[in-house]
């Protein structure tokens, strides 16, 4: 038996019930939260599947109008493409990232002509699915050159944005890049074209299915530690992001993301822009993978998903994006 004062607030009342429940939350999600990432191949006809990433599969360009539409049924604001490059069009300077006819190049084209702006367009620029060394950059011996590597970033942007790509996504963390490409775009008159930088793009061990993906896993010599940051630090975090605002990024990207909340949070409070989140490949392979087990059951998505607005941001890159509709019911 309970005695002496009890308090009069008692904080589960307002959790008796779903409708207080839902009265009182503080965070929910709409399709408005989440950029959906495609994966294109080179061919006719193919849908394939990726063993490391269950359910999400490789297309090639005459296979994307029923995802797009799919997408803007779901009422999604934005896809984000990746290229799986064939081996015999990959060399040391990538210089297939500059070819208009590219798998990008040619799946831009081809959403915006049938779907006009209905959907946004998100494209990366590096230069990893180009390169036969699988790095976002020129090599030199062991090291990523950085100036050099931006010359050809710069061109590699503006080209998508003549594609008609509506938000650049710089994901190859060179120092010095967001000024030079912001400079050049509104050289050549696309002052209206987006930036959203990965400016806190972390040396992560989660990539590897993405790697997978777009078919640079075998081939990355080394790793990528001498240019991603360094997973043990946080308040350099804010000096990229800082730096990457002042040269005209438009938002900000955190990558990975559930290991990340605190950098999501940190750079959220001290920089009032759009900061996005990649649930990366290995955070979506292992929650799948535990789904398949039945270790977990499909409710641990929606709460991944949630964590991530609770820390704040405003949309999220996530694999389950075309399934919102099955995973918030």
């Amino acid at each position: 038996m309970i005695t002496g004062k009890f308090p009069n607030l008692r904080l589960r009342r307002s959790r008796k019930n779903d409708w207080s429940r839902r009265l009182v939350e503080e965070n929910n999600l709409t399709s408005n939260d989440f950029i959906l990432p495609i994966f294109l191949i080179n061919g006719k006809n193919k849908k394939q599947s990726i063993k490391s990433m269950p359910h999400v599969y490789r297309y090639t360009i005459d296979k994307l109008s029923p995802v797009i539409e799919k997408a803007i049924k779901k009422k999604l604001p934005m896809v984000a493409l990746f290229p799986y490059i064939e081996k015999k069009k990959k060399n040391f300077l990538g210089t297939e990232a500059l070819n208009e006819d590219n798998l990008v190049c040619k799946a831009i084209q081809t959403i915006k002509h049938k779907f006009k702006n209905d959907i946004g367009i998100m494209c990366d620029v590096a230069l990893d699915p180009y390169t036969s060394h699988g790095h976002d950059g020129i090599m030199n011996k062991d090291s990523v050159l950085n100036d050099e590597t931006i010359k050809i970033l710069k061109e590699q942007s503006l080209l998508q944005a003549q594609m008609g790509c509506d938000v650049i996504a710089p994901s190859d963390m060179m120092d010095g890049r967001i000024g030079v490409i912001r400079k050049y775009l509104d050289k050549n008159g696309y002052q209206m074209t987006q930036i959203l930088s990965y400016a806190v793009k972390y040396a992560s061990n989660f990539y590897g299915p993405f790697r997978d993906a777009v078919g640079t896993n075998n081939l990355l010599k080394g790793n990528k530690k001498k240019y991603q940051m360094d997973f043990r630090n946080s308040n350099e975090s804010l000096r990229e992001v800082a730096l990457d605002i002042k040269e005209g990024a438009d938002m900000i990207m955190v990558k990975p993301g559930l290991p990340y909340l605190d950098i999501i949070r940190l750079v959220k409070d001290n920089f009032k822009i759009p900061v996005m989140a990649y649930q990366v490949s290995g955070e979506y392979s292992l929650l799948m993978n535990g789904i398949y087990k039945k270790i977990i059951n499909e409710d641990v998505i929606l709460e991944s998903l949630i964590s991530f607005k609770r820390a704040g941001t405003s949309a999220i890159v996530s694999y389950f994006a075309d399934r919102l509709d099955k995973i918030i019911r």
